[in-house]
């Protein structure tokens, strides 16, 4: 495994896999690794030959008051874990060089990028596009890896590689969640022994609207008065709980058909997000 810090000496490297006739399977983090994050390397190494994994914490997708000065950072820790995994190569830049003085470009992907985490956290997605297209641009990738706990990130970056006329094709996997049902992120490092246990209600709220949604078709409002009450009585402090259409993120009066429950909420200072395709 090689550890990559410049764009020129990525798109060298992978060019020189593609010309041995080697696809590229490529899985973008912010790194601080967890076992989310090694799915995406095994279900990219099971389909591809060589895998890059990149690690960049990137400054246009945090808003003002976010942590992007205290987003947990282990680069030993990852390149020990991407190893192991069997990563061919980690692509690491500097801020600098992803955005050099004067840069002025960003991708903005409309509709699909404004409701949920798109409310809470305006020019985000703007910041999450950019970043990607910026990305698949130097690794040239056959395929790119993401998970299904950033749901409503997956789909803006389906929408940008289909509007886009991208070539990679965008894969999602399923969430992937601590024994207690937290689905993992690498903030849940920030959460003390007490707020891990006020944070497993997300998953436990999540089951219980599945459980609803399993008997009847559920109302919206149902669900989300149901989610959000057990969330509160919890100790989270509800960002939004909203019942949306899993392919568009607009919004349904129902689970019929199947609908997305998705979810964001504060347990101390720590922003956590969720997600349950729920209904028949």
């Amino acid at each position: 495994m090689i550890t990559i810090t410049t764009a020129s000496a990525m798109r060298e490297y992978s060019r020189a896999a593609k010309s041995e006739g080697k696809k590229i399977g490529f899985v973008p983090t912010m790194g601080f690794l967890h076992e989310g994050h090694l799915s995406l390397v095994s279900m990219a190494r099971k389909e591809c030959e060589t895998v890059v994994l990149s690690i960049f914490v990137n400054p246009i997708q945090f808003g003002p008051k976010e942590d992007l000065s205290r987003y947990p950072r282990d680069m030993e820790r990852d390149e020990r874990l991407c190893r192991e995994a069997g990563v061919d190569a980690i692509f690491a830049p500097l801020a600098g060089d992803m955005y050099p003085e004067g840069f002025q470009t960003t991708v903005s992907v409309g509709e699909i990028s404004t409701p949920l985490c798109g409310a809470s956290r305006p020019g985000h997605f703007d910041g999450v596009a950019t970043v990607v297209l910026k990305l698949f641009n130097i690794v040239e990738p056959d395929a790119g890896f993401f998970g299904q706990k950033d749901f409503q990130q997956l789909l803006v970056i389906e929408t940008m590689a289909r509007d886009l006329n991208l070539s990679a094709r965008i894969a999602g996997a399923p969430i992937v969640r601590e024994p207690g049902g937290l689905a993992m992120s690498s903030r849940n490092v920030y959460l003390s022994a007490e707020e891990r246990e006020i944070a497993l209600s997300l998953n436990r709220s999540l089951s219980w609207a599945e459980e609803v949604a399993k008997t009847s078709v559920a109302e919206a409002g149902k669900i989300v008065e149901g989610v959000r009450g057990r969330l509160e009585e919890a100790g989270v402090r509800v960002d939004y709980v909203e019942l949306r259409d899993p392919k568009n993120l607009k919004a349904v009066e129902n689970t019929s058909g199947g609908a997305l429950l998705a979810l964001a909420g504060f347990v101390g200072k720590t922003r956590l997000i969720d997600n349950r395709i729920i209904g028949k």
